[in-house]
Formats: structure tokens, sequence, C-alpha cells
């Protein structure tokens, strides 16, 4: 039912250049399925799972038993053994390289510091993410966006599956993964913050008040909001500023990564109570912004968002080097030219600017403005070069 060839097509490019392969995501988005089929075309594989009592006692001795190893090496949930990193580089600097690595793990590059420090030049990162429409296919958009993009959520063969899994899966991250990748926090706590951060989604990032609701400080608060971050349950969109002579905001927008997660949390069960829900406009945007961004192929270091203070603004600005392409999303089938789009076209030097709407049309509104509608957004939108 969907198509995650483009991942596998990168892991194999990756690795013409580099010994070892880091392929990131959250729990549960596919990462021992991907390696899998990574594994599948290779003569010589040996695989192994940190999360398995019998694999952590087989590495006790790493440099021992990976030594001997040809091929293809998968190691799944590397984060629970960081201490791998100085022995992978120690066997990947042998001469004619007998093993290749993939490392399977389910926190962001940032939080697998030891590697980016050890294996530098050697390792290369790919973020393996939930499904989106270029997998799914445009034709199920609405299901995308309510059940989230994790497979076995979207795959449900109903919707009540599809909200218990959600469910399961908010708990089970928060009483056991949250702990077993490193994060000392206390479940009943990060379940409310979380649960807070969703009604709060689409905004720009207010640590204060939230602290006070909490009654706790603003550097606690900003540090459940980096486990979330760090595990890529949240997308903190970083504000883009520069010299206009405008006051600009300066605070990312913060917004539940997965939609169907954010759904969850707020107890949207199906597409008729998310209709109706005060936050759909908010869970429509990010929901746009994390397809736009797959659809680029952009970077979290290329995506943005622009505000000032007097009132003009843009959902999303991705740059690329001197390539500037900037998004509204509207939830609506009548999308109009606005005074802040002008202003944004007039103090940024755009490309482009793209209304993404939910209508079924794409036609231009101005002169460097399109409407774009969602439905045909991997045919209209193009990929950055």
């Amino acid at each position: 039912m969907v198509d995650r060839s483009a991942h596998l097509d990168r892991i194999r490019w990756l690795f013409r250049t580099f010994p070892v392969v880091g392929v990131v995501g959250a729990r549960q988005v596919g990462k021992t399925w991907l390696g899998g089929q990574v594994a599948r075309h290779e003569r010589a594989v040996a695989r192994f799972d940190l999360e398995s009592p019998a694999d952590r006692v087989r590495l006790g001795e790493p440099l021992l038993a990976l030594e001997p190893l040809r091929g293809l090496v998968v190691i799944d949930e590397v984060q629970r053994m960081p201490d791998l990193f100085p022995v992978l580089r120690v066997l990947v600097d042998r001469p004619r390289r007998p093993a290749r690595f993939l490392i399977l793990g389910s926190a962001t590059p940032d939080l697998l510091r030891q590697s980016s420090e050890t294996l530098a030049g050697r390792i290369a990162y790919h973020e393996l993410g939930g499904l989106d429409l270029g997998e799914t296919g445009a034709a199920r958009l609405s299901r995308l966006w309510q059940r989230g993009g994790f497979p076995r959520s979207f795959l449900a063969a109903t919707d009540a599956a599809s909200f218990a899994w959600r469910e399961q899966f908010v708990s089970t991250f928060l009483e056991r993964d949250l702990g077993a990748l490193g994060f000392a926090l206390p479940p009943n706590t990060i379940g409310r913050f979380w649960t807070m951060l969703a009604h709060y989604h689409g905004q720009i990032w207010n640590g204060a008040e939230l602290a006070r609701a909490f009654g706790i400080s603003e550097s606690t608060v900003r540090r459940y909001l980096d486990a979330l971050a760090g595990t890529f349950m949240v997308r903190q969109l970083r504000p883009w500023s520069e010299n206009l002579g405008k006051r600009q905001v300066k605070t990312p927008k913060v917004y539940v990564s997965d939609g169907g997660i954010l759904h969850a949390l707020l107890q949207i069960r199906d597409a008729r109570a998310l209709d109706a829900h005060p936050k759909v406009g908010a869970s429509w945007e990010g929901f746009m912004v994390e397809q736009l961004a797959r659809r680029l192929g952009a970077t979290g270091d290329e995506c943005h968002f622009w505000a000032t203070h007097q009132g003009a603004e843009l959902d999303l600005l991705v740059v690329r080097g001197r390539v500037r392409r900037a998004f509204e999303i509207k939830r609506t089938v009548a999308p109009a030219v606005t005074r802040s789009m002008h202003v944004a076209l007039a103090d940024l030097g755009l490309d482009s600017l793209d209304v993404v709407h939910a209508g079924r049309e794409t036609f231009p509104l101005a002169p460097r403005i399109r409407a774009v509608a969602a439905v045909r957004l991997l045919e209209d939108v193009a990929p950055l070069g």
C-alpha cells in the first residue's frame, strides 16, 4: 500500500561514500524494516538488536565480537550502547574495510554526540520520518492527515484501531522509551507537558507561560521540550531573521511532529471530530509544513518561518543557498493574496510564494504568487535543486 523505496535508494547511495550509515527516526517509524530491506541485497549480514539482552551480551566485548565480521553489520537501537562508536572508528579504518555498518537509532544525531565526534568523516545520517504523500499517494491525503505517518497507525483497519494504536504508542513512549533513551523524566509530568504542548501546536514557543502553568522553572520546561525534540516527537521551526530595519520574531514555532499523535493527545478520534475541533487549522498547518519539507527535500536547517512584529508573516520559508521559496498554508478553497504576502516578497527577495490550500486546483494569484492545491502537491511543487 505504500512505497518507501526512495529511502532504500538513499542508503545505498550513501554507502558508496561512507562506511557507516546511520538511520535515525522516531520509535516505530520503520527503521528496523528498512534495515531488513537493505540487508536483503547483501551476501553476508550480521544483525544486533540492542533491545535484546542476548545481543547486548554478545557485544559485551565489542571489538572481539565485531572484528571478524564481513559484509554488512546492522546494529539496531544503537543509542543504548554509545561506547560502540569508538570501536566502529577502529573497524572502519582498517585497510580495505571488510565490513560496513548500518546503525539504527531513535535519537537525533545531536543526541548521538559520540558518533559525530568519533566517526567524523566516516558516517552519514539519513532521517526516516513517517509516511508522506509521496509514499501514500495524494488520494489518501485526508487519511494521512488524520492518522499521521506511523505505518501501523496509517495502515490500521479502522479509525478506532488507528486511534487505539496511537494512544498505546504515547503511553509506551512515556513509560518506557524515554527512560531507555537516557531521559530521566517523570512520565506523568512529561505526559502532561506533551498534551499541553499539543494545545500550543503551531504557536511561538513561550517557555515562561508553560513554566508558570507547571509551577517549575523555564529551564526545566526547556529540558522537556528538548527531550521531545531529540526523540522526533516535536518539530521546532526556527525563525528567519535578517537586517530589514523591522522588528522580527526570533523565537521558534513548536509543532507536534506527527499529526496522528497530535490528534491522539487532543483526543480527536476521527475525521468528523477533527473538522469540528478548534485546532483544526493549526493541525492542517503543521501537516502541510511537514509534507512540504519532505517534498522539497529540505533539511531542518533549511526550514524556517518568518514574522515581524508589524504583522507580516510566512508559515514556511525554505532557504538553500541563494534560493528562497516561501509558503503560506490556508485551510480554505478560496485563497487570496494578502498585504503580508506582498511585504514578504519585497522584503525577503523571494523566488516564489505558494499559497497551499484545501481546494482542487492550482492557479496563479499574482506575479510570483500561486495558489497550490494540497492534493496536487506532488505534481506542482518541485523539489529543491
